[in-house]
């Protein structure tokens, strides 16, 4: 019996993982470390498929031992501890090769090429002031939990505060393997029913915010940038101060003329800094552009995702008058209202995933 055959071959990925071990260490190779990032990034989801990928095995390995003990016991009656300990041990195994199956499923449906990226993720709310700004910063919460749960790095790249509470827009860029490939099914307008704490009748209010999520193209695409397509423009930052942000103008905002598309941060107290920044983020969005117009699938998704407003959500957290979230792409739900936005959305992703894959079909 060889279950892991095929795309399973470890032998084939441990090859691969020793040409790029070999490209990395010759001699002069280190002179232009940024040609290197594609290596490294391939290097990191290879040692993380191969660890996955043995686990896996060895887990399947475990199972059929306690499976052959398990038989044996029954087959001599054997009615005392030993049997019992067989039964257990061969139930608690099952569970963790079942989840590792899970795993595996998971990542094999990240299948797309720029599944393996890193995010860049923006939360913007919609119209309602506080209260929207609010339910922006509960999302903010529940993504860089989500991260840090995945050992993601996450980097803010933008932030501007609400009025009183809350945000009025964040950009993050979570790092780590496949970090688009989960959060793309984060993408579109999320939608918040509860009692408001900033309405002093107790009353329920329906809140809305926008989650967008591209490919963070790095420094290993390469994209026909003009100097003279952009326009660039200095202001002052917004927000509290620290660090003297907002009281120099230091916040800049790029625009590539020829599609409109537009991208500014004003974190840093250094023009220089915020530009290249803004710059990255704004080739990601450009090249976001041309991965949409290879996929008429996905320009279909994003037009629809306009409006910040009641018909558009794609998912609905319900904390009044009863605690439920639910997904309206795929159906899937959860009672445990917390956990969800405590960052656990794992099973949302995952059903996403599987809906996408049955809509490819």
């Amino acid at each position: 019996m060889k279950p892991f055959g095929g795309v399973f071959d470890v032998a084939a990925l441990e090859e691969r993982l020793q040409a790029i071990e070999t490209e990395i260490s010759r001699p002069g190779a280190w002179e232009n470390p940024e040609k290197l990032t594609p290596l490294l990034q391939e290097k990191a989801s290879l040692n993380n498929r191969i660890e996955r990928l043995k686990r896996l095995k060895k887990s399947s390995d475990d199972m059929q031992e306690w499976l052959i003990l398990a038989q044996d016991a029954e087959e001599e009656k054997n009615e005392d501890d030993e049997g019992d300990e067989a039964l257990t041990s061969l139930a608690r195994q099952q569970k963790e090769l079942a989840e590792l199956l899970d795993e595996t499923e998971l990542v094999m449906l990240l299948s797309a090429e720029e599944d393996a990226k890193d995010a860049i993720l923006e939360i913007h709310p919609g119209a309602g002031g506080t209260e929207s700004q609010d339910w922006a910063e509960i999302l903010l919460r529940m993504y860089t939990r989500w991260a840090a749960r995945r050992k993601y790095a996450v980097e803010e790249l933008d932030f501007l505060p609400g009025d009183e509470a809350g945000v009025k827009s964040v950009t993050l860029r979570v790092a780590g393997p496949y970090a688009f490939g989960f959060l793309k099914s984060e993408r579109g307008i999320h939608r918040l029913i509860r009692i408001s704490p900033f309405d002093a009748s107790g009353r329920r209010h329906t809140s809305f915010a926008s989650v967008d999520v591209i490919p963070d193209a790095g420094n290993e695409i390469e994209l026909d940038i003009k100097e003279s397509d952009l326009r660039i423009d200095i202001f002052r930052s917004s927000g509290p101060g620290g660090q003297s942000v907002n009281t120099t103008s230091s916040a800049v905002r790029v625009t590539h003329l020829p599609t409109g598309i537009s991208a500014q941060c004003q974190n840093e107290k250094s023009q220089h800094h915020n530009k290249e920044t803004a710059l990255r983020v704004l080739k990601a969005r450009l090249y976001n552009l041309e991965v949409q117009k290879r996929d008429a699938e996905r320009q279909a998704e994003y037009a629809g995702k306009d409006t910040i407003a009641f018909g558009s959500q794609i998912r609905t957290y319900t904390l009044q008058p009863y605690r439920l979230v639910k997904d309206h792409r795929t159906g899937c739900e959860a009672s445990d209202v917390d956990a969800v936005l405590d960052g656990q959305i794992d099973r949302f992703q995952h059903d996403y995933l599987l809906y996408l894959h049955e809509r490819k079909r």
